[in-house]
């Protein structure tokens, strides 16, 4: 696949186009989890503007790639994405996290169109992306399966098992992706419990690792594309993200994992996020 210029010019258009939106979620509902929101959008924005072989029109399709996020608490970065490619209405994102709205603190595949798996509960996406890529195999469909985790998530050990799991059935069609930002709630996650090294523990689990900077989008384009040439074995991608990215009081700072802007902070997201 050969991206130009213009293509990556596109691309970060449509992620700075994802974050004024996650702030507007965030804001209109003064509740949600900007900050890994923020981390995470450029991955989502190459993935589904990019990578996977998806259609707005044919949400159901059997043979399409699937999608999990696992880091549920960044639904507003999901749902911002899902909104941008077409799968539901925009005006729907100024109902975030309200009483009956349809998008939920979480993601909910049973009323949002796009969602491929509920999630929330930390550490079961891969547990999740696995049997997706497993049916994939045994119904030969051919369909490539994405798992999207928070770096302080795989602190779970659940995530461990999904790990060995992936392994042991040669899952050369998932691609475990971890949002490597260095902070959760409580604080650094080296501090907190430390999770490294991630890469020599991925290998030792039998996965082919990579490493990238998670917020370039010429690289993620170029890393996925490898991802996809590995064979018998799952592949994962070390994303060196920053919390908060594209906002500058917000980037790498913990307070800003699950808290809403005021007026003043708000205007000031939207205006550095709507510069050249």
């Amino acid at each position: 696949m050969k991206i130009t210029e213009q293509d990556i010019l596109h691309l970060k258009e449509i992620a700075k186009q994802i974050r004024r939106d996650i702030i507007e979620e965030v804001y209109n509902a003064q509740s949600g989890h900007p900050g890994g929101a923020l981390s995470c959008t450029d991955i989502l924005a190459v993935l589904y503007f990019n990578q996977m072989n998806i259609d707005p029109n044919k949400k159901d399709d059997p043979n399409r790639d699937r999608f999990v996020l696992s880091k549920g608490h960044a639904s507003a970065a999901l749902y911002a994405t899902l909104a941008e490619r077409g799968y539901f209405p925009k005006e729907e994102l100024k109902s975030f996290r309200k009483i009956n709205s349809l998008l939920q603190g979480h993601p909910d595949m049973k009323h949002v169109p796009g969602i491929d798996m509920s999630s929330g509960s930390l550490g079961q996406g891969l547990s999740v992306a696995n049997g997706m890529a497993i049916s994939s195999k045994l119904d030969e469909k051919g369909f490539r399966v994405y798992c999207l985790v928070g770096d302080g998530e795989i602190q779970e050990g659940q995530f461990w098992e999904a790990a060995m799991t992936s392994s042991h059935y040669k899952l050369d069609n998932l691609c475990l992706i971890i949002d490597n930002n260095n902070l959760q709630v409580d604080g650094n996650v080296d501090k907190v419990m430390s999770i490294y090294p991630i890469k020599q523990k991925l290998q030792s689990f039998g996965f082919e690792v990579f490493q990238v900077d998670g917020n370039d989008i010429d690289s993620l384009i170029t890393v996925f594309q490898k991802a996809k040439t590995i064979k018998g074995k799952p592949s994962a991608i070390i994303a060196k993200t920053v919390k908060g990215k594209g906002v500058s009081y917000m980037e790498n700072q913990v307070d800003w994992h699950g808290k809403a802007p005021n007026e003043e902070e708000y205007n000031k997201a939207m205006e550095e996020l709507s510069e050249a």
